[in-house]
């Protein structure tokens, strides 16, 4: 350990390598509020640094997990086999801004929130918008495939990545896409990369696509009386409408938010939904009306009302986005999912969850990325209560099960991580399995990348 330590701290200095209490301690959580401690910390800051640290680390067969804000919610950046976290935080540059190719180029510790007002000043638009933008990093919304609102009209972050720089198990350095719109040279790696949670390389560098800034936006608020029809209400607007956002809450995600609306809601209310139109003015101005006038026409719907303004919007985002840490309200621990199904079949998971909840004598809520199917279904409990917990456990796997047999998927953009690998076998064959594993092997032949994720 001490060599090991050695040729660590040659590599990246004495100031930027840690094996204190504090700084493991830092190293040792994420969103899941689980912890796992490291044996040593260390903060890179450049690609050769990172290469070399791998080269040490591939010889002494020591895990390695990647780190940026810790704010994912399924164990990704958790170090489950202990050994080196690189903490990437001195990587929070951006590198260009391509005004002519709308193209930026940025390490993986930018925060994404910080991207989107750097681009928005020049009259650029990055999409991806996840709940945490205001804290969390490029590099670990391309590892989990990070989404967010926006996606329902513009896509999640692999729509965005053009190009990665990766470092891999032996140290080697690739490099990945290309910075055109177009290019089909050798396998489409960067797509690999993405959503791999860093089981196959280190992100260093990243080549993103931009889009123009829209010019005008509208945001709706829509109280509906009937959860079931607020559940269909999503598939009827997206058959005429293209909102860049649609937004779910249930009663109980709004009860928990109460206290944040900037806007009074009718007595009985039981779902919300939040809608975002954007593009140019005149554009905006005339599908708002034809939407509002649609809504108004609906069963079920007790308010219709557009923000005032722009802060009266942001205002409804801050409630919609305080749901999660707000939740811990209602019971000590969070078991949070983020399926999908189709869109067509948010109304029947909805109704199953409510009967799942009845069934078991739980608190689960629903809320999310209705427009894409996106669905976060939230289960809170008490884990001191062993049966609680044990219910829980049941609610997941019946909720997973349904989810399947709707078409959709396990996760749509929080990944899989620790807390879905036992699971993946409802979703995935065995020969398609075996075919990441294979993947896996190839790239990491030590196992050393973020050992215990993805696979079961």
């Amino acid at each position: 350990m001490k060599h090991l330590l050695s040729q660590l701290r040659a590599i990246v200095g004495p100031d930027h390598l840690s094996t204190g209490a504090a700084e493991r301690a830092c190293a040792s959580y994420d969103g899941t509020a689980q912890e796992f401690l490291p044996a040593i910390v260390v903060w890179p800051a450049t690609v050769g640094e990172v290469s070399r640290v791998m080269a040490v680390a591939q010889r002494a067969g020591m895990p390695v997990v990647a780190r940026g804000a810790g704010s994912g919610m399924t164990g990704g950046a958790l170090p489950v086999a202990g050994g080196l976290v690189l903490a990437m935080s001195r990587f929070n540059r951006i590198l260009e801004i391509d005004c002519a190719n709308q193209t930026a180029v940025v390490e993986p510790g930018v925060v994404t929130g910080v991207l989107q007002a750097e681009v928005r000043r020049l009259g650029l638009f990055y999409p991806p918008d996840p709940a945490s933008l205001k804290f969390c990093t490029l590099g670990g919304n391309v590892a989990e495939g990070a989404g967010g609102p926006s996606a329902v009209k513009y896509g999640v972050t692999r729509d965005y990545v053009k190009g990665l720089e990766v470092v891999l198990a032996d140290g080697q350095v690739i490099h990945t896409g290309v910075r055109t719109d177009k290019g089909v040279v050798g396998y489409d790696l960067t797509r690999l990369f993405v959503g791999s949670e860093g089981t196959l390389g280190i992100i260093t560098k990243i080549i993103l696509r931009l889009i123009p800034l829209p010019q005008a936006k509208q945001t709706l608020l829509v109280a509906m009386d009937s959860l079931p029809q607020a559940a269909a209400m999503v598939a009827k607007v997206l058959s005429y409408f293209t909102p860049c956002t649609l937004e779910f809450m249930d009663r109980t995600a709004i009860g928990i938010v109460a206290d944040r609306w900037p806007l009074a809601l009718p007595v009985g209310t039981e779902a919300v939904l939040l809608i975002e139109l954007d593009g140019t003015g005149l554009a905006v101005a005339s599908e708002g009306d034809e939407l509002q006038a649609f809504l108004r026409r609906e069963p079920g719907v007790s308010l219709v009302r557009q923000a005032a303004d722009a802060a009266e919007a942001e205002g409804l985002w801050a409630a919609r986005r305080a749901v999660s840490p707000a939740a811990f309200t209602l019971r000590p621990h969070k078991m949070g999912e983020d399926v999908v199904v189709p869109r067509n079949q948010i109304p029947e998971l909805v109704a199953f969850v409510e009967g799942l909840a009845r069934e078991l004598e739980l608190v689960i809520f629903c809320f999310g990325h209705a427009g894409d199917g996106n669905i976060h279904v939230n289960t809170m409990l008490d884990r001191a209560d062993p049966r609680q917990q044990a219910h829980a456990d049941i609610a997941k796997q019946r909720l997973f099960e349904k989810v399947i047999e709707l078409g959709g998927t396990l996760s749509g953009e929080h990944g899989v991580g620790m807390t879905k690998s036992r699971y993946l076998s409802l979703e995935i064959d065995s020969a398609t399995m075996a075919a990441m594993r294979a993947i896996k092997k190839a790239l990491d032949p030590s196992g050393i990348l973020n050992p215990g994720k993805i696979f079961p």
